[in-house]
């Protein structure tokens, strides 16, 4: 929550001649609710499964740039399916602090976020998970989003040359 992940996806797509992809809005617009709706309506067992669900029908497409939840990487299951898929994870480590600071008075819409507290632990939980992906970008939060992305798209020419 708050690292950038679309914003950042959006940069990296332009920068690339890919086609981006923010899998929560491609629910929202499958699904004909949002996300908080989602997760009031059917729970989030049923959130996490739909999740799945679109992250597999998606992946089925080609030269893309995907943006997930907050919550989606921590699926092994989702982890297994951008892998086998040929995806390549990128973990944008952005300090708590810089995360709290930019979802200050922004958290509207937000399920997992009840409080900064309660967020906190949610983050401290799920960060052995996002530390697992392919491509692990350490941040300060003063970066732009074109300073992070072209980091991503020299990472990603880095490792084509190597391949």
């Amino acid at each position: 929550m708050g690292a950038g992940k679309s914003a950042v996806g959006r940069a990296v797509a332009r920068l690339t001649g890919r086609v981006f992809t923010d899998l929560d809005e491609a629910i929202e617009e499958r699904q004909g609710m949002t996300i908080p709706e989602i997760f009031s309506a059917h729970g989030e067992a049923e959130f996490r499964r739909i999740e799945h669900m679109e992250l597999a029908r998606v992946t089925r497409e080609h030269n893309l740039v995907v943006a997930t939840g907050g919550g989606a990487f921590s699926s092994a299951d989702n982890r297994r399916l951008i892998d086998a898929t040929g995806g390549l994870s990128v973990f944008l480590d952005l300090p708590w602090s810089a995360i709290e600071r930019r979802l200050e008075g922004k958290v509207q819409g937000r399920p997992k976020w009840q409080d900064s507290d309660q967020a906190r632990r949610l983050y401290d939980a799920r960060l052995a998970d996002y530390r697992t992906a392919a491509i692990h970008l350490s941040m300060d939060g003063d970066e732009t989003v074109e300073e992070i992305a072209g980091r991503i798209e020299k990472t990603l020419l880095e490792i084509a040359c190597v391949s």
